[in-house]
């Protein structure tokens, strides 16, 4: 019943905030947090990076191996994405497998990774038909004050972009770094009514799970898209949304870029 309680407080403060559109924490509506990328953290794996969005903290490591292709695609490399929330990162977390909200985090990020073609996957045929270097992209929350779906993204890409295939070690030629060509980058925001906050905070969750989340190339093309939560969003508002979400990335790039 405490917690209860807690939640409504936490809901009527953010509510009595947005009505004079203004944040919890002081930021604009279409404001992102503070972001902090580290990467080549994990001595073990291929690839590694820590990104921070705010208080929120997510590790991605990468192990790449070779292994048989999809009997669709021949010729070409295999991303295979998981994702854990273990309970020390948040308290609506349990230990288990994969639940609904994991695995819907996974795919997010494996789809604007694939549908993006960020990774040249034709660069990753060993033999045709036989053998290709096989992407596991390992995403761990660590810390969840809000909107993981591009804390995630984020750590995964910036992984990518220092992750070098270990040729060597299975004696398949030398080493060399993956062919990433594309930096998608996703952007999620809330919707309130007919107002929509960007990389909104566990607190601001307290209104709903209403989310669409937009994940756009280096050319601005939208390569996915996520509706969670029931909600209607008036057309005009639609298109703002989009604009703000491509802008939005456009700046979080620059900082991918920089690493």
């Amino acid at each position: 019943m405490g917690e209860e309680i807690l939640m409504d407080i936490k809901k009527d403060y953010v509510l009595s905030r947005l009505r004079e559109k203004e944040r919890i924490d002081g930021r604009k509506l279409d404001e992102v947090r503070p972001i902090e990328i580290e990467t080549n953290l994990i001595s073990k794996a291929e690839g590694s990076a820590l990104v921070k969005l705010g208080d929120t903290q997510v590790m991605v490591g990468i192990k790449i191996q070779p292994g048989e292709p999809f009997p669709d695609v021949p010729d070409k490399g295999i991303i295979i994405t998981n994702a854990e929330l273990v309970p020390l990162a948040s308290p609506t977390f349990e230990a288990g497998p994969p639940d609904e909200t994991s695995i819907e985090l996974a795919r997010i990020v494996d789809r604007g990774i694939r549908e993006s073609e960020a990774v040249d996957l034709t660069k990753l045929c060993i033999e045709e038909g036989e053998k290709v270097w096989i992407i596991f992209i390992d995403i761990h929350a660590l810390d969840d004050d809000g909107n993981l779906m591009d804390a995630s993204a984020l750590a995964a890409i910036s992984a990518l972009l220092n992750t070098t295939v270990p040729a060597e070690r299975f004696e398949l030629g030398d080493d060399f770094p993956l062919p990433v060509r594309d930096l998608p980058v996703s952007v999620t925001s809330l919707i309130v009514d007919d107002l929509f906050l960007v990389d909104p905070t566990r607190d601001e969750m307290s209104l709903g799970n209403r989310l669409l989340t937009i994940t756009t190339d280096k050319d601005d093309n939208i390569v996915a898209m996520q509706k969670s939560g029931s909600y209607l969003l008036k057309e005009e508002k639609f298109y703002e949304l989009i604009d703000v979400s491509v802008q939005k990335a456009r700046e979080v790039r620059q900082i991918l870029k920089e690493i």
